[in-house]
C-alpha cells in the first residue's frame, strides 16, 4: 500500500470517506484542553479539520498527494491551523516529543520486527500528551488473498499497549461498538481503541 495504491484510491471517487470526524476521535478528545496534534494518515481531512475547529493546531500527514490536495480544498475556514504534509510514516518518523496529541484512526502500520514506525509516533507524543489508536476490530475482518491484505500483519491496539513501558499509563484498551456506520462495503460492527498517556 504504497502512494501509487493510495492516490490511485483517491482518484476513483470523488469522495472517499463520509467526511465527518471519527466517532473515537470525538469521543475521546472532546473536553481535552486543545495543544498541539498530529493526525495520522489524515485521508481527505475530516478529523484534522474537526480538530482544528476545536483550537487545535494540525499537523495532518499522509502518503497520498490526492488526498491532501482534496483536505486542504475543504479546509478554507481553518486557514493557518493545518499544515497538510505529505510522508511516508513507515519511512520518516515525525518529531520527537512535539504534540500533545497523536491520533492513529484506523492507518494500517505494519507490524515491525524491530517497532520502528511505531516507536517514531510513539517518540512523537510530548510528556503529557495522549496517544489515542483506533482500528477495526479483527473479528470483523477478514484476509483478501486477492490483493495480499491480512489484518494479522498490522498493529493492533493490544499490540501496542504491550509494548509501552512505565514511562506510559493505559488510560483505556477496549472494543466498544462503533458509534457510526461502517464504511460502505463493509461490515465493520466494533471498534478496538487504546488511549495511552506518556507521563514523562
Amino acid at each position: 500500500m504504497d502512494a501509487q495504491f493510495w492516490d490511485e484510491m483517491y482518484r476513483s471517487r470523488d469522495q472517499v470517506f463520509s467526511g465527518d470526524p471519527n466517532g473515537v476521535l470525538v469521543t475521546e478528545v472532546t473536553g481535552l484542553p486543545p495543544g498541539q496534534a498530529l493526525d495520522v494518515g489524515c485521508g481527505e481531512g475530516a478529523d484534522a479539520i474537526w480538530l482544528a475547529r476545536h483550537g487545535w493546531q494540525v499537523t495532518a500527514v499522509d502518503i497520498s498527494t490526492t488526498a491532501l490536495r482534496r483536505a486542504a480544498a475543504a479546509a478554507v475556514d481553518i486557514q493557518g491551523r493545518v499544515a497538510w504534509t505529505r510522508a511516508d510514516l513507515n519511512i520518516t518518523p515525525p518529531p520527537a516529543d512535539a504534540f500533545d496529541l497523536v491520533s492513529v484512526q484506523y492507518f494500517p502500520l505494519s507490524l515491525q520486527p524491530d517497532h520502528t514506525a511505531l516507536r517514531g509516533l510513539l517518540n512523537a507524543v510530548a510528556p503529557g500528551g495522549i496517544l489515542l489508536f483506533a482500528s477495526h476490530d479483527l473479528a470483523d475482518l477478514s484476509p483478501r488473498p486477492e490483493d495480499g491484505f491480512d489484518p494479522g500483519d498490522y498493529y493492533q491496539p493490544d499490540d501496542i499497549a504491550e509494548l509501552l513501558d512505565d514511562c506510559w499509563t493505559v488510560l483505556i484498551n477496549e472494543t466498544r461498538p462503533r458509534t457510526a456506520p461502517a464504511p460502505a462495503g463493509t461490515h465493520h460492527t466494533h471498534d478496538t481503541v487504546l488511549r495511552a498517556q506518556r507521563l514523562r
